[in-house]
C-alpha cells in the first residue's frame, strides 16, 4: 500500500479540557446507533460493536461525553479521478482534549471494509487514534489494510456505517474547499466554512 494516501487523510488532534471518565457501556442487544445532527441535516450511523468493539466504544465515549457538540466537518477530501467520491472528516473543537489513544483495530481483523458509507477513525501512526473520524462517500479500498505492501500498510479502523443521511454526507463532500491549512498535502481539502456538528447522541 502506498504511504501517501494514508498521510493524506491523517488528522489533527484537539487540545484542551478532558471531558469525562473512561468507562463506557455499549448498548445491550443490537448495534448501537448515533445521530450526527449537522447544520446540513442529520446523519445516522450504526456501529459494528461486535466486529470492532474497541473503536466503537471509543467513539461512544466521546458521544456520551458530548465532546462532539460544537464539532465540525472540517475537511472534504475528494478523489482526483472522481470528485463525487472521497471522505469527509469530522473532529471536536480545539478545547476538547482527547482521551488516551486506542489500539488499532485493522480491517484484516474486523473483516470490515472502507466502502460507501463506512464510518472510520482517523489516525497518524497505528495506535494514535483518538476522536477524529471520517465517512466514506464511494468505495475507498486503499484505506483498508494491505498486509505485505511497503510502508504503513495497516489501513484505518472502520467501525460503522451510515444508515440514513448519505445525501447529507454527499452534499458536505461537494462544498467549497478553499480553507486554509498548514498541511501541504491537504491543501484544497479544508472546508470554508466548516460544517457545524450541532450534537451527537445515541439513537
Amino acid at each position: 500500500m502506498k504511504s501517501a494516501p494514508i498521510a493524506r487523510r491523517s488528522v489533527v488532534l484537539g487540545t484542551g479540557l478532558l471531558l469525562a471518565a473512561p468507562h463506557v457501556a455499549l448498548a445491550a442487544g443490537g448495534k448501537p446507533s448515533v445521530t450526527i445532527k449537522t447544520a446540513r441535516g442529520p446523519i445516522v450511523v450504526e456501529l459494528e460493536a461486535d466486529k470492532a468493539p474497541l473503536t466503537s466504544a471509543n467513539f461512544l465515549r466521546y458521544v456520551d461525553a458530548k465532546a462532539y457538540d460544537g464539532a465540525t466537518f472540517f475537511r472534504a477530501a475528494r478523489n482526483p479521478d472522481n470528485p463525487k467520491a472521497g471522505t469527509i472528516v469530522g473532529a471536536p473543537g480545539e478545547k476538547v482534549r482527547p482521551f488516551p489513544p486506542i489500539r488499532h483495530e485493522s480491517t484484516t481483523k474486523t473483516g470490515l471494509r472502507h466502502v460507501n458509507g463506512t464510518l472510520s477513525l482517523g489516525r497518524f501512526a497505528p495506535g494514535t487514534a483518538t476522536h477524529n473520524f471520517f465517512i466514506c462517500i464511494g468505495d475507498q479500498p486503499y484505506l483498508d489494510a494491505h498486509p505485505g505492501e511497503r510502508g504503513d500498510n495497516l489501513g484505518y479502523a472502520a467501525f460503522g456505517r451510515v444508515v440514513s443521511g448519505m445525501a447529507v454526507a454527499e452534499k458536505i463532500l461537494s462544498l467549497p474547499t478553499n480553507g486554509a491549512t498548514k498541511f501541504k498535502d491537504q491543501r484544497g481539502e479544508w472546508l470554508k466554512p466548516p460544517v457545524p456538528i450541532i450534537s451527537m447522541r445515541r439513537s
